[in-house]
C-alpha cells in the first residue's frame, strides 16, 4: 500500500519528526492531493500541524483560478490551514525579461519561506515522485551534467524542503487518486509534447520501457541515490577546503587564496567557486558548468580579464586574490564583434559560437537546408563587410514577411531571454543593416527572390554548454 511506502521512506531518510508543522506546497494536481491526503492520515500518527500552499499563477487563465477555489475547498473540508497567492506570472516574467517557469518557481518557493518564517513552520513539502527523479536524471544527461546534477532530487535539504513521494511512481499517484475519490485538477499542459521534459516523459521514457529496460525509472533513481551518495563525501571536503581559501567575505563579495587553489584538485576548484557564487547569491540559478568552467580559465590567464557570468558576478584575478563579486553591476554586458570570413570559420570566442560560411550560385540554393541555425542570404545585397556581434543600443531588423522594422530590444524581452543571457544571441550584419538576429526572423532586405544570382549561407555552432543555454529560448 502507497502509504506504507512512504512511511518507509520517511522513517529511512528522516523526513518528518513527531511534533512537526509541515506546510505542503498544494497545486492541486494528482501529485500534490496524493501528498495532502497522505500527510492528513499520517497527522495523528505524528502529530503533525499542517498547512497547505497554492500559487495562482494565472498562467492558464480560468483553469489556474479553478485550480485554486478546489485547493482551498479541499483544505478548508479537512481543517487544513490554507494560504494561496495571487500574482499575474506571464506578466511578472515580461517585466523581468526571464522565462515564465523560472520566476514561477521562485514566487511559488519565496511563498513557501515567507510562509515558513512567519509561522515559525520546520518543514515544506514537496510532490516530487520517482518518474519525476528518472525524468530529471535524463534531463540532466543531455544538459552533460556532472554529478551534483546527476544526484537527482533530494529527499530532504538543509532549508526545510522534504519529498516523502520521491520512492512512489506516478501511476500508483493516480491509482491512490482513484480509489480514494480525490478528484484532482489536471494540467492538460503535461500531456502535450512540446517542452523537452514532456517529451521525456510522454515519449522517450515509454520508448525505453517497450524497447530496451521495463524498469528504467527505477534504475534511474537507483542510480542517483548512489552517486547522490558519492555526492554528498565529496561535497563535505570541497566545503572544508573553501574554509581554508576564502581571505575574505562579505555580502557581495568572496576573496579566495589564488596561490592555493591553483594547487588544487579541479574537481574540487569548480565546487569552491559554486560554494563561492551560492554565499553571495544564495542560489545557483542559471549557473551552468560552462560558467563555472569559464571563471576557472582564469587560473590560466589572468591579465587584467574579467569574467561576466549570470546574475550580475563577475570573477577577476588581483595580485594573489581569486576574487567573485556582484560589485559595480552598472558594468556593460559582455560585447563582442567580429569581421565573419566568407566560405570560412570565424570563431566567437566570448559565446562560444563558430561561424560557417558559404558562397554559391542560387540554383543550388533549393538544395540547402535551412534550420533555426542555418539561413540563407541574397550574398549581393549585402553592403560591404559582414560582421558577427553583441546587440548595440538602437539595433533594428526588418523581420521578413512583416512591415516596417522591430526593434532587437523588444524581440529579446518578448522571447524571455534573461537579461544575463541576451549577449548570447548573436546578430549578423552588414555596414547598413541587420541581416538575422539568431532565433528570430531573417531580414526581409536580404531575402532570396527571382532576381537572387548568388547566396551565402550562414551556419551558426555553439559548444555544447552554451548551445544547452541558447536552446532554451529559441
Amino acid at each position: 500500500m502507497i502509504i506504507n511506502s512512504v512511511r518507509q521512506t520517511i522513517k529511512r531518510e528522516n523526513l518528518i519528526e513527531k511534533n512537526d508543522k509541515i506546510l505542503i506546497a498544494l497545486s492541486g494536481g494528482p501529485d500534490s492531493i496524493c501528498l495532502l491526503d497522505i500527510m492528513i492520515k499520517l497527522k495523528d500518527e505524528y502529530n503533525l500541524t499542517l498547512y497547505a500552499a497554492h500559487l495562482n499563477h494565472r498562467i492558464r487563465g480560468i483553469d489556474a483560478q479553478e485550480d485554486s477555489l478546489f485547493c482551498q475547498k479541499i483544505c478548508k473540508k479537512n481543517n487544513v490551514t490554507f494560504f494561496v497567492k495571487n500574482i499575474d506570472i506571464p506578466e511578472l516574467a515580461v517585466q523581468q525579461s526571464r522565462g515564465v517557469e523560472e520566476v514561477a518557481r521562485d514566487v511559488r518557493y519565496d511563498m513557501f519561506f515567507d510562509i515558513k518564517n512567519k509561522l515559525g513552520i520546520n518543514k515544506i513539502a514537496v510532490a516530487h515522485n520517482l518518474d519525476d527523479q528518472a525524468e530529471t536524471m535524463l534531463m540532466k544527461m543531455f544538459r552533460g551534467s556532472g554529478i551534483q546534477g546527476l544526484r537527482g532530487i533530494d529527499y530532504k535539504r538543509k532549508d526545510g524542503i522534504i519529498r516523502p513521494l520521491l520512492d512512489i511512481y506516478k501511476s500508483q499517484i493516480n491509482e491512490y487518486c482513484d480509489v480514494n475519490n480525490l478528484n484532482p485538477r489536471i494540467d492538460k499542459t503535461n500531456f502535450e509534447s512540446d517542452y523537452s521534459r514532456n517529451k521525456v516523459r510522454l515519449d522517450l521514457i515509454p520508448y525505453i520501457e517497450n524497447n530496451y529496460c521495463e524498469n528504467i525509472k527505477q534504475i534511474l533513481s537507483r542510480t542517483a541515490n548512489v552517486i547522490r551518495d558519492d555526492y554528498n563525501y565529496i561535497e563535505e571536503v570541497s566545503k572544508e577546503h573553501y574554509e581554508l581559501l576564502v581571505k575574505n567575505k562579505s555580502d557581495d563579495e568572496i576573496i579566495l587564496d589564488l596561490p592555493l587553489l591553483k594547487n588544487t584538485d579541479t574537481a574540487i576548484q569548480k565546487r569552491v567557486i559554486r560554494l563561492a557564487i551560492l554565499d553571495i547569491i544564495g542560489n545557483l540559478n542559471n549557473i551552468e558548468n560552462v560558467h563555472i568552467v569559464d571563471s576557472l580559465s582564469l587560473l590560466e590567464k589572468s591579465d587584467g580579464k574579467i569574467i561576466n557570468l549570470p546574475k550580475n558576478l563577475k570573477a577577476y584575478i588581483k595580485n594573489e586574490d581569486y576574487v567573485i563579486t556582484t560589485k559595480n553591476q552598472e558594468n556593460e554586458e559582455i560585447t563582442y564583434e567580429y569581421n565573419i570570413e566568407i566560405n570560412g570559420k570565424t570563431v566567437v570566442n566570448e559565446i562560444g559560437l563558430t561561424v560557417t560560411t558559404s558562397v554559391l550560385p542560387a540554383k543550388d540554393s533549393l538544395a540547402l537546408p535551412v534550420s533555426k541555425y542555418i539561413k540563407v542570404f541574397d550574398y549581393d545585397k549585402i553592403v560591404g563587410s559582414l560582421y558577427v556581434r553583441s546587440r548595440k543600443i538602437g539595433d533594428k531588423l526588418s523581420p521578413i514577411g512583416l512591415t516596417g522594422t522591430k526593434k532587437i530590444k523588444d524581440i529579446l524581452i518578448n522571447k524571455k531571454i534573461p537579461a544575463d543571457t541576451k549577449y548570447m544571441f548573436p546578430i549578423i550584419s552588414d555596414d547598413e543593416q541587420i541581416l538575422w538576429l539568431l532565433g528570430y526572423r531573417i531580414s526581409e532586405n536580404y531575402k532570396i527572390d527571382d532576381s537572387t544570382q548568388r547566396v551565402i549561407r550562414i551556419q551558426l555552432e555553439y559548444d555544447d554548454d552554451r548551445r544547452n543555454i541558447v536552446e532554451k529560448f529559441i
